[in-house]
């Protein structure tokens, strides 16, 4: 390169004639010319492509089979190693290296190419994915929900134990909230919980469950074509963003809803960033997508999965493969039931009965151990071989209370101390500790006793009327009783 700038500058800056240069450097007329008229070298080209003598026979075959791997399950295509053993069984002769550039070069070219889309302020994508946590030191698996703004590339996440319609419709109250508002448009895939039929390319007939969340919040709905997730392909990048961002390395959390606080907290500081092409920061840009949106409703959405059934003969009731007690009077009634991401209401008649943590596991038994206390009273003997009551946990007073009630009430020891226990119907563990606690101290171990502890002790002063703050009180007299009326009443006429 410097030889072909010196002899250009010598040519056309110091005059000197294309013989002398000739003459000086020795190189062909032709040579001169073409360093004359370009502005620099133009590189070697060959005028075809080289014939590749051993792969050359075989490259529409591999055409055929990455084509025909397109409609192929993913985990069952062709990997390079099985494309070189097809084209030996066929004939091939060369090496695996050759089949390999050969293989790279073709899935690149062919691959599809896409029309950039246009982002209007006001609208969403939403989408799960799939992450590992270390929760109570146990690594495991959680669902995250991802709901984005293409246009500001504001984002909310949050993780769920479980991909369901509790969890979707939880994730989109959450995310309202955290945006205040709700987008005009949102995309979506073809997911189990919002699509019960794909009826067309873009015809669908959706769930109940998004039905309802829809109506309640007025947004609509866009549903991508089948296997085209390039259509919502801001989300799609967002969730792969969060998990190698937020959770790299693997978070370690005591339950899902600490580490919900930390995701909030991660997208809460990704707002001060610089969105590339924009020039200006999330946050700013979050403001004009907020202009677009719809208010929040003055109600929230009732987030849970709604299901009625009849209370078995065990007093417990059948929800999500899971069972959970209820109040043994309730037994074969039939109740409501409503599971949320984080707990279980059963209602009868609108009428709260039961509420229990839920869970994401199967055939698994909630227990509470008031609710078969009431059975005690005609079955004492299941105080100790019932199930619920394996799970009773009460301080160690109870269990001195119970072996002196015993001592020295014999037989009827065991139903007074049944009769203790009925008492956390209405009143609280801790309240009901105290007043046998106080029972013990005095040795007295008659639940008539332990009754009377619960209520609380009546100061005199308490009970005394006072006139303070009451000085439009102090001019009213009362004037003295007639003590000799009640004599009228009495058969001796009275003292």
């Amino acid at each position: 390169m410097l030889q072909w700038t010196e002899i250009r500058q010598r040519f056309f800056c110091d005059g000197v004639s294309k013989r002398q240069i000739i003459r000086e450097t020795g190189m062909h007329w032709e040579t001169l010319r073409k360093i004359l008229s370009l502005g620099a070298p133009p590189g070697y080209s060959s005028s075809k492509p080289r014939p590749k003598t051993k792969l050359g026979p075989f490259i529409d075959r591999i055409k055929q089979i990455l084509e025909v791997d397109k409609k192929a399950p993913i985990k069952q295509r062709h990997t390079i190693k099985r494309i070189y053993e097809r084209l030996i069984e066929e004939g091939f002769t060369g090496k695996y290296t050759i089949v390999k550039d050969a293989v790279h070069e073709l899935r690149l070219t062919t691959r599809e190419v896409f029309v950039p889309l246009t982002h209007r302020p006001g609208e969403a994508q939403v989408d799960f994915f799939e992450a590992q946590v270390v929760m109570n030191g146990v690594q495991r698996k959680v669902h995250g929900f991802v709901m984005a703004l293409p246009y500001s590339d504001a984002f909310f996440v949050a993780c769920f134990e479980r991909e369901c319609t509790e969890s979707f419709q939880e994730g989109h109250v959450r995310a309202f909230t955290y945006f205040g508002g709700v987008p005009r448009r949102i995309s979506y895939d073809n997911s189990k919980i919002a699509v019960k039929t794909i009826i067309g390319v873009h015809e669908r007939k959706l769930t109940d469950g998004f039905l309802q969340l829809e109506s309640h919040y007025s947004f609509r709905h866009h549903f991508c074509t089948v296997r085209r997730p390039n259509e919502k392909g801001v989300v799609e990048g967002t969730a792969k963003y969060a998990r190698s961002n937020f959770m790299v390395p693997l978070p370690e959390v005591r339950d899902i809803e600490e580490l919900n606080r930390r995701l909030q907290a991660d997208c809460e500081r990704d707002m001060s960033r610089r969105v590339r092409g924009q020039g200006s920061v999330k946050s700013d840009l979050l403001k004009e997508d907020q202009s677009h949106f719809l208010d929040l409703p003055v109600v929230p959405f009732d987030a849970c999965k709604k299901h009625s059934t009849r209370v078995s003969s065990l007093s417990l009731v059948r929800f999500d493969q899971n069972d959970y007690s209820v109040p043994v009077r309730y037994g074969h009634h039939r109740v409501t039931v409503k599971g949320y991401v984080d707990r279980v209401l059963i209602f009868r008649d609108d009428a709260l009965i039961a509420m229990h943590r839920r869970v994401w596991g199967k055939e698994e038994t909630i227990f509470e151990p008031r609710h078969y206390l009431a059975l005690l009273e005609r079955k004492p003997g299941s105080l100790d071989y019932g199930r619920p009551f394996i799970e009773l946990y009460l301080p160690d007073c109870f269990v001195i209370l119970r072996r002196r009630m015993e001592a020295e009430l014999g037989g009827k020891g065991t139903k007074e101390y049944i009769t203790v226990l009925l008492m956390l119907d209405k009143h609280s563990l801790a309240r009901l500790t105290q007043a046998v606690e106080r029972a013990l101290r005095v040795n007295a171990v008659e639940s008539d006793v332990i009754a009377l502890y619960l209520y609380p002790d009546e100061r005199p002063e308490s009970l005394t009327f006072r006139l303070d703050g009451r000085d439009h009180l102090r001019g009213v007299t009362v004037p003295k009783p007639d003590l000799g009326a009640y004599a009228s009443v009495m058969p001796c006429g009275g003292v």
